[in-house]
């Protein structure tokens, strides 16, 4: 087996249908088809649109970036898909197409861990030994701090959300304020005709016992309780303050806990992944203080942040190259697996 060879990779986690392709650490096709419109008048994911959207687009998208490649099926040395976590019916989809692709092409089949997925897209582009990491992983379902001693093997939990995921927050935020599904971007956007400062909303787990017994926790939903009351309380609330506000407080606490990650555990790389690595504020003010405290930033580039292909095949990629057996045939999917069940076996 070539261990450089061309990976497919499959995402099928929540609501974009997502084929990547990549051969070592080159992206060689990335293509998404999102069904976020479908649910943008629900106020969020509903998993049965979900489901039926990407068995609906899953054979044109597998087709696409193959064109988009320049490759046929008969090329591919391996299929990757997610197994986990996510909404469970989304995830069989996926699970189901590349177990197909796998069987029929007589490949491997990586079943991959969604969270680490998201670290390993970062590797893309990049050559030589890839160094260990502590990882900030902030998405709408996923709020957590990784150490990342090595990608395909070894990675641990230090902290994660304790109630609302950073990107959750920014939804329920964006829908008080009304502006729109989903929150993140909206968010983004309006905050940027606001001033931060403008409002003091709290920092939870920052400090005394909360931080002693939560170094790397997170903790999202007195802020939203915070911010409604000041809504219900200010009837002449200015909306790009109270988002930018809003926004800089989940900044100043996520970067925060990262970087103190880093100093204690020694380590002095932090990659910022996930759909929240793309706000630009975090982007901004993660460059200034990563170089105060002389730790090494690596973001991906904001399209590889939110879900996508290319994300799932880098990690087979990396676990093929690193010469981790494969998923055995009948891999099931799991809504919930623990970070350290990285490639399903």
């Amino acid at each position: 087996m070539n261990v450089d060879g061309v990976v497919l990779g499959i995402e099928t986690s929540c609501d974009e249908t997502a084929v990547g392709i990549v051969r070592g650490r080159k992206l060689l096709a990335n293509v998404i088809s999102s069904s976020v419109d479908e649910h943008a008048k629900f106020g969020g994911v509903v998993p049965e649109i979900a489901s039926r959207a990407h068995l609906e687009a899953m054979p044109a998208i597998i087709s696409t970036a193959l064109d988009d490649a320049g490759l046929t099926l008969a090329d591919v040395d391996a299929v990757a898909v997610t197994a986990g976590p996510g909404l469970i019916g989304a995830l069989l989809v996926g699970v189901s197409s590349a177990s197909a692709l796998s069987v029929a092409l007589n490949k491997p089949l990586y079943g991959v861990n969604h969270l680490s997925a998201h670290i390993a897209v970062d590797c893309l582009g990049t050559t030589g030994p890839l160094r260990p990491s502590i990882g900030l992983l902030v998405s709408g379902g996923h709020s957590s701090i990784l150490q990342i001693n090595d990608i395909t093997t070894d990675v641990h939990t230090l902290g994660q959300t304790m109630d609302d995921a950073a990107g959750e927050a920014f939804d329920k935020i964006a829908r008080i304020l009304n502006l729109g599904f989903p929150g993140g971007p909206a968010i983004d956007r309006e905050a940027k005709l606001g001033s931060g400062a403008a409002i003091a909303f709290p920092r939870a787990l920052m400090q005394g016992d909360d931080l002693v017994e939560h170094p790397f926790d997170f903790s999202f939903s007195g802020l939203k309780t915070a911010v409604s009351r000041y809504l219900q309380a200010t009837p002449d609330f200015i909306r790009a303050d109270v988002a930018a506000s809003f926004q800089e407080a989940v900044v100043d606490v996520l970067l925060r806990k990262a970087i103190r990650a880093c100093q204690e555990s020694g380590i002095d790389s932090l990659v910022i992944a996930g759909g929240v690595a793309a706000n630009s504020r975090l982007r901004e003010e993660a460059v200034l203080r990563c170089h105060r405290a002389g730790i090494e930033l690596r973001t991906p580039e904001i399209g590889l942040c939110t879900d996508n292909g290319a994300m799932v095949a880098a990690l087979g990629s990396l676990a093929l190259s690193a010469g981790i057996a494969p998923s055995l045939t009948g891999l099931s999917a799991s809504s919930s697996p623990g970070i350290e069940r990285i490639i399903w076996q």
